[in-house]
C-alpha cells in the first residue's frame, strides 16, 4: 500500500516544484503526481525525476505528446484518460511510450468526467457510470494490447465513491487508486477521506492512496499515514489518549501533541496511552503497550497494564524516556 499526493506548485517553476516534492518525500509520501500541462512542463520532467527522492507520475490531460515527452524523461507513472485523446492513434503512440519505457497508466474518471451517455443512461452520476466509464478507458488501451493499468474512480460524495470502488473490485482485477476528489479543506476533508478510504481499505480493496486536501500537500500524507495506521496497515507509534473530564489532572492534548511529535519518526510498532486521571485511564489504557495517567501532584506509569513506577517531575520527559528505553531494551532483544 503506497502513499501519494500531488503537487501543487506550478510544474514549469523546477525548484519550487523540487522543493515541493523533497517536502512531500521527508513527510513520508511515496509516489508523488505532478502536473504536465505544456511543454515547458514536460521539459522539465527529466530534472525533476533526477532530482526526486520518490517516483514520479505525470498528470496529462488531452495532449499525447505531453504524455510521450513524460514517458521519454524517466516518469514512473502516466495518468491519463484515453478516450481522452484526440484519436486512436494518438492512443497507440502513448501505449508505445509506456511499452518501451515500462511504465504503467493511471486510468482516472471521476464524476465531472463521466460521458454525457453513461450519465444521461443513469440520469445522473452512479457507481456503475463511473465503472463503465473507467471500462471505456481500460478497453482502448486493452485494445493495443496494454495491461499494466492502475484505476481510480473518485466522487466528492463519499457513498458513491466507495460503492463504484466495490463495485469495481468486482469486475476487473487492476489496482486501484483510492481516493475521495474535492474532499474539502483539512478537517471535513480528512473525514471525508478516512470514512471513504478506511471503509474500501477494511474490506480489502485498493493498493495506492491518496487523502485530496484544498491547499498544502504536506497534511495529505499524515492524513494517509493516520488512515493506514488506524486499521493497522502501517507500523509507527500510535498515541490515544482520553477525551478528558473534569478529573483530569495533567494537560493531556498537550502532552499527547508532544508525544506524537517526537515519536513520529519512529517506525516500531507501539500503543502509547495518555490519560488524565488515574480513575478510568489505567483500564481504558490496558491494549496500551505504555501509558501515563495523571494525578494530583504525581502521574503513573504502566507497561501493558501493569503499574510501574510514579512520576513526580516532568511528565513528557519522563514519558519519553521511558518509551526510548522500552524500545532500546526490545531491539537488544530482538
Amino acid at each position: 500500500m503506497s502513499i501519494q499526493s500531488m503537487t501543487n506548485t506550478d510544474t514549469r517553476d523546477l525548484a519550487a516544484t523540487q522543493d515541493q516534492i523533497a517536502a512531500l518525500s521527508d513527510t513520508g509520501c511515496e509516489l508523488v503526481r505532478v502536473s504536465v500541462f505544456d511543454e515547458v512542463a514536460a521539459d522539465n520532467v527529466r530534472a525533476l525525476v533526477d532530482a526526486s527522492p520518490l517516483p514520479l507520475v505525470a498528470d496529462i490531460h488531452f495532449d499525447h505528446k505531453l504524455a510521450i515527452l513524460a514517458a521519454e524523461g524517466g516518469i514512473s507513472k502516466l495518468r491519463i484518460n484515453p478516450g481522452n485523446l484526440k484519436n486512436a492513434q494518438a492512443v497507440r503512440q502513448v501505449v508505445a511510450a509506456a511499452k518501451a519505457h515500462r511504465i504503467p497508466i493511471r486510468v482516472g474518471v471521476n464524476s465531472g468526467s463521466i460521458p454525457k451517455e453513461i450519465r444521461a443512461r443513469d440520469q445522473g452520476v452512479t457507481a456503475r457510470g463511473l465503472v463503465d466509464s473507467a471500462l471505456g478507458h481500460i478497453h482502448l488501451l486493452e485494445q493495443e494490447g496494454f495491461s499494466d493499468i492502475v484505476v481510480s474512480m473518485k466522487s466528492s460524495d463519499v457513498r458513491l465513491t466507495v460503492e463504484a470502488y466495490r463495485l469495481a473490485s468486482r469486475t476487473f482485477d487492476y489496482p486501484l487508486h483510492l481516493g475521495v476528489t474535492e474532499a474539502g479543506l483539512p478537517g471535513q476533508g480528512t473525514v471525508k477521506s478516512a470514512i471513504g478510504i478506511g471503509a474500501l481499505l477494511l474490506d480489502g480493496i485498493g493498493d495506492t492512496v491518496r487523502v485530496s486536501l484544498t491547499g498544502s500537500p504536506i497534511p495529505e500524507v499524515k492524513a494517509a499515514r493516520d488512515i493506514l495506521r488506524a486499521i493497522g496497515l502501517r507500523g509507527g507509534i500510535e498515541v490515544i489518549s482520553c477525551p478528558t473530564c473534569g478529573r483530569t489532572r495533567v494537560d493531556v492534548e498537550a502532552l499527547a501533541k508532544a508525544v506524537e511529535a517526537r515519536t513520529q519518526h519512529i517506525q516500531a510498532d507501539l500503543k502509547v496511552a495518555v490519560m488524565g486521571c488515574p480513575v478510568n485511564g489505567p483500564g481504558e489504557a490496558l491494549d496500551a503497550d505504555i501509558a501515563l495517567c495523571g494525578g494530583n501532584g504525581n502521574s503513573a506509569l504502566y507497561l501493558r497494564g501493569v503499574f510501574v513506577k510514579k512520576v513526580s517531575g516532568d511528565p513528557e520527559e519522563e514519558l519519553m524516556h521511558f518509551i526510548e528505553e522500552y524500545l532500546a531494551k526490545r531491539k537488544e532483544n530482538g
